[in-house]
């Protein structure tokens, strides 16, 4: 039986301009998350470490920061654990790539079949003491030229019972990945003839399985956007040989500290912009990206500064948004031409509301209050917008 930590995607050096003074602290917690991945490798004591690309955030980053790396990877050398890494998008291996410019074995203090960068030119490693072989299917240049599993046929290697692969691209969807930088089917997941193929490139996790093979994306440990609501965690992989037939089991692990989340908030619930405040105040957390989407229909006595609530709860999360996706009041102006549906329908209404203005009927202010939502209303879907409730 084996084990093996699966990651990708940690983004280290990352610049997140769109954070201002908190790209510093996220920085950090995407640091913090590699870092506890490497204490639970060592706390479940795996056989391997894998980082499936993009270990850095770019090919440019200062040498502090691969020394941070380096010694975290020699924590794990120390331990027995081997680690292979594979470059990804973001750290491409081109002719700039930081896996060229630092040994990491080196740095290290490792042998070289302990820290592991698979590229074009070292497409595979083999530990005999494992009885695995790990192939690392990678390119030069950030825009694949073919299918990295293109050609792959690892039942047919007998130099070892384990087969695992690496890729970091995008698993292929018809009309949404069609395009992306490196792309791969599950056609060709399951003529692999792998056991295990460890993906990066998705931040939020998912896995299945085709064929034979088990895959599944281990996500970002740390969340690098704020709609990577499956980030936060790595994969413990166990292989296990049962009676000549290979079973793969999957489990999650939490290292990340954010937390998403997403939240609806009908804007009819709303009487003021402190209420606003003080209703979305209520999820305060330090570690929590909140994303906030307000629907409705937007009341005509209500005024909201967007920009001013973000301002005010700012310190009371990792990140804020508030996106007003309301539906607008009726336009005020020019009343549509009385030949048109719609025109019709308003000169209709504004005939009822004035009978009722010069009703004596206590009750005609209330049904007055009612028609003109309902002219808000059938505006809005006569002149094409939908209108949720």
């Amino acid at each position: 039986m084996l084990r093996m930590l699966h990651t990708a995607d940690v983004h280290l050096g990352a610049r997140h301009t769109d954070l201002g003074e908190r790209a510093t602290v996220l920085r950090e917690r995407q640091f913090a998350a590699f870092r506890a991945s490497v204490e639970l490798a060592l706390a479940e004591d795996v056989d391997l470490f894998l980082i499936a690309g993009d270990l850095f955030d770019s090919n440019t980053q200062p040498r502090r920061s691969v020394e941070r790396v380096a010694a975290e990877l020699a924590r794990l050398t120390r331990a027995s654990i081997r680690t292979v890494i594979i470059p990804g998008t973001h750290d491409v291996y081109d002719g700039a790539s930081i896996y060229r410019s630092y040994d990491l074995a080196n740095m290290a203090r490792s042998a070289s079949d302990w820290v592991v960068v698979l590229t074009p030119y070292v497409p595979e490693i083999i530990f005999p003491a494992l009885d695995i072989v790990v192939y690392g299917r990678v390119f030069d240049a950030k825009r694949s030229p073919r299918s990295p599993l293109a050609g792959l046929d690892a039942k047919s290697d007998t130099r070892a019972s384990w087969k695992v692969g690496m890729v970091h691209g995008a698993l292929l969807i018809p009309g949404k990945t069609d395009s992306d930088s490196v792309v791969f089917s599950e056609d060709e997941i399951a003529r692999s003839g792998l056991d295990y193929l460890a993906l990066g490139h998705w931040h939020s996790a998912m896995e299945g399985r085709a064929g034979g093979t088990a895959y599944a994306y281990s996500g970002a440990p740390e969340p690098v956007a704020l709609d990577q609501d499956g980030a936060g965690q790595v994969l413990l992989v166990t292989l296990d040989d049962r009676d000549g037939h290979h079973e793969v089991t999957i489990e999650p692990r939490r290292v990340g500290e954010t937390l998403t989340e997403r939240i609806e908030l009908d804007i009819s619930t709303v009487k003021s912009q402190p209420d606003l405040i003080d209703a979305l105040g209520r999820y305060a957390d330090a570690n929590l990206v909140l994303d906030v989407r307000l629907t409705g229909l937007y009341p005509d006595d209500l005024d909201l500064d967007i920009d001013e609530v973000e301002r005010a709860l700012a310190a009371s999360f990792l990140r804020l948004r508030v996106r007003d996706t309301t539906i607008p009041a009726v336009p005020e102006g020019t009343p549509p031409p009385p030949d048109t549906v719609l025109g019709a329908f308003c000169q209709d209404i504004a005939e009822r509301l004035a009978g009722l203005a010069a009703s004596a009927d206590p009750a005609a202010a209330d049904e007055a209050a009612e028609l003109r939502e309902v002219e808000r209303l059938g505006r809005h879907l006569l002149e094409g917008r939908q209108v949720t409730l």
